[in-house]
């Protein structure tokens, strides 16, 4: 099969019908073989009586439903799970992303050799409330991740060889970073091509404020997770020995600024009715905490059954 079409969707009814005729018309014009997979995310509308529709007219139709509303990444990571297309498009079910930049897509993922393409809508037809807080989430991801030749990570519009979507797991809210999910498994071939935004037709935006705050914590995770997920001790074991290494100097200056005060005659007072004898040691607990935390995790990670597990491009064996 030359490709599969992922559409997560929620509440979408009435867009549905338009956007499937859309992508079969795009589809038997460039002579592509395809599955269109419909993700129902829960939807509390008719959006599933729509896809079992569409199924029954179109053989390519095929469509998940969830029990509930779970979120756009599980959506996306059942709809990689079922995929069988050589490359895999996905886009959003609001009719805002275009189906005739999927041949350009394809071309170049097939025939220019890139793992993962981002749409860029680069003239977009969103409120200022959804746009300026985008342009800020974009300019924080390139900076963290890297990648700094994509200028919408959280494009709906992507394309990617089929060999990534077996590679990666998207899970919580992690769909906004799918380009830093492939260049974590090795994929690092990856490019971004302009494509059109239309303005929304039917229902309402599900963006809202909450997204934008929980994809700064799900980037700050991410970046964490990379940079020290199978080495924790290199960050909780060097920030806890130079806590513990801080406190313990404090409370060395602060015992001897008390001796020094007695050798010379000045009153008397005890080392604990000091404040910073307090912080010091404070600081001191703080840092032995953050190492033992350190220990743990590299206990866990370890012992963990995936531990050495690495992504393998190829591999030659000896004939026996």
């Amino acid at each position: 099969m030359d490709i599969s079409v992922i559409v997560p969707l929620y509440n979408e009814e009435e867009s549905l019908p338009e956007l499937e005729q859309w992508i079969s018309r795009v589809m038997d014009e460039h002579g592509f073989s395809y599955e269109i997979i419909f993700v129902n995310d829960g939807s509390t509308d008719r959006s599933w009586e729509v896809i079992t529709d569409l199924a029954r007219k179109n053989p390519a139709v095929k469509g998940v439903s969830f029990r509930r509303n779970y979120g756009k990444s599980p959506a996306l990571n059942t709809g990689f799970r079922r995929a069988k297309g050589d490359v895999v498009i996905t886009m959003d079910a609001d009719l805002q992303d275009s189906p005739d930049e999927i041949p350009e897509l394809y071309h170049m993922i097939k025939d220019e050799g890139y793992d993962l393409v981002s749409g860029w809508k680069k003239k977009r037809y969103d409120p200022l409330s959804k746009t300026i807080p985008t342009k800020l989430f974009n300019a924080t991801a390139r900076k963290v991740s890297g990648i700094k030749n994509l200028h919408d990570f959280n494009c709906g519009l992507k394309a990617y060889r089929h060999k990534v979507v077996e590679r990666i797991e998207v899970y919580g809210d992690m769909h906004r970073y799918i380009p830093f999910l492939a260049k974590n498994a090795g994929f690092t071939r990856i490019g971004e091509k302009v494509v059109q935004h239309q303005a929304r037709k039917y229902g309402t935006t599900k963006f809202g404020l909450d997204r934008f705050v929980n994809g700064y914590l799900d980037l700050a995770t991410l970046w964490f997770t990379n940079k020290f997920g199978v080495k924790p001790m290199h960050f909780f074991g060097l920030l806890g020995s130079l806590m513990f290494l801080l406190g313990l100097l404090a409370v060395i200056a602060v015992g001897a600024t008390k001796l020094y005060n007695m050798h010379v005659g000045n009153h008397y007072t005890l080392v604990t009715s000091s404040p910073y004898f307090y912080i010091a040691l404070v600081t001191m607990i703080l840092g032995t905490q953050l190492f033992l935390t350190g220990f743990i995790g590299e206990l866990v990670v370890r012992n963990s059954p995936r531990r050495n597990e690495y992504e393998i491009e190829e591999e030659i064996k000896t004939e026996e």
